[in-house]
């Protein structure tokens, strides 16, 4: 059995944190803006265009965690020396791979 993953992140650098921030920020808005969207029954195809832009800034913020999470905390986990943590930290990157 492996041990559980760790509650908090290695380390998140402040610049990351900002720029996730304002993505996820700037995300609820056009979620918000979505509702809007349907509550007035907006044309279906201007929806989906909205929509797949709140898909691709989804991405993006996915895109910043991974990049920290393999710089940061996939990489001291690593290097720790502790095979189990080495072991866990590659098995928890394969899943995330197939997600």
């Amino acid at each position: 059995m492996t041990a559980p993953h760790p509650v908090h992140a290695t380390h998140v650098p402040g610049e990351t944190k900002v720029a996730l921030t304002k993505r996820l920020r700037r995300i609820e808005g056009q979620v918000r803006g979505l509702q809007k969207m349907v509550d007035e029954e907006r044309y279906c195809a201007d929806v989906l265009v909205q929509i797949a832009s709140v898909q691709e800034a989804l991405r993006g913020v996915g895109r910043l965690l991974l990049q920290n999470h393999l710089t940061h905390c996939a990489a001291t986990a690593i290097r720790s020396g502790d095979p189990a943590e080495a072991q866990r930290v590659v098995a928890e990157l394969v899943d995330l791979w197939g997600k």
